[in-house]
């Protein structure tokens, strides 16, 4: 892709996500990260029938939410697979909505960025200097002894997280990504690439790498910030999730094949990790429950 012309007045960070039917979680969401600096939240709805878009209207201001209806179901014609829906609107927000802003980061709802060094996400991202394109390792957290939904936020219930998030498994090993949205030419869930650098990628700390490098073991930083994934919550949430599949996979069963080993993996793995607990109460963050 061609990259979007910057507007003289871009400024902040927008978020970009994929939304279906998150009422359970998303105010938690924004909440979080509106205190710590996001701009806008870009959301893109596959259908949304649970109010989930009511309380962002009743949450955010509408200069900080666009909703794009995104019912995304396309096959490539040759291999039968299904198109990747995330991708490609991920393509269309920088393309659309990129000239505005200074970042865009590329995460889920059950995904929280979290600053490990200073109050907002500008002064953490200050680590990775200007580099344009910047990967975050998945904290990948498992269901903390819950059995079935706990009362109050998800970021403070979940404490236990993969002790390693640099060892390679196949669903529980991966990045996420921040980017300058002006510098993007290529585009995919993971990773992106841009018109400067290529491949190359920043961890949160400014240590460049090429793509095939990022996961070796002195990539791993997570000084500056830290990428918590809420992978499984609890026990009868996790059974929820699967019931109901993942918008952007064409089988069922391979989409619960897939979470109940990456479920198996992270709770065999898991230390404690309250760096989340201690910043909201440090910096007396409301969550909105």
């Amino acid at each position: 892709m061609t990259p979007p012309p910057g507007d003289p007045s871009r400024h902040g960070i927008a978020i970009v996500a994929c939304v279906k039917n998150e009422a359970s979680y998303i105010e938690e969401w924004v909440r979080f990260h509106r205190a710590v600096g996001v701009r806008h939240f870009c959301l893109y709805d596959d259908g949304s029938t649970d109010g989930t878009f009511d309380i962002l209207q009743r949450v955010l201001a509408s200069q900080e939410l666009t909703v794009v209806p995104w019912r995304m179901r396309m096959r490539d014609e040759r291999s039968g697979e299904f198109l990747n829906g995330q991708t490609i609107a991920f393509a269309h927000a920088i393309l659309n909505f990129g000239s505005r802003y200074e970042r865009m980061a590329f995460i889920d709802v059950d995904e929280f960025l979290l600053p490990k060094k200073g109050r907002t996400l500008e002064e953490a991202l200050r680590g990775a200097g200007d580099f344009p394109n910047i990967s975050l390792p998945w904290h990948m957290f498992g269901h903390s002894g819950h059995i079935s939904r706990p009362a109050g936020p998800v970021c403070l219930n979940y404490k236990m997280r993969v002790s390693d998030p640099m060892r390679q498994n196949l669903d529980a090993s991966n990045f996420k990504c921040i980017v300058d949205p002006v510098e993007v030419t290529k585009v995919s869930v993971h990773h992106f690439q841009t018109r400067s650098y290529g491949d190359k990628t920043a961890n949160d700390a400014g240590v460049v790498v090429p793509k095939k490098k990022r996961k070796a073991a002195e990539f791993y930083s997570a000084d500056f910030i830290q990428l918590n994934h809420y992978y499984a919550k609890s026990i009868e949430e996790l059974k929820e999730k699967t019931e109901r599949g993942w918008s952007f996979d064409g089988s069922t069963e391979k989409y619960r094949n897939k979470v109940a080993t990456t479920i198996e993996y992270i709770e065999a793995n898991v230390i404690e990790d309250r760096s989340m607990l201690d910043f909201v109460d440090k910096n007396g963050i409301d969550l909105g429950q």
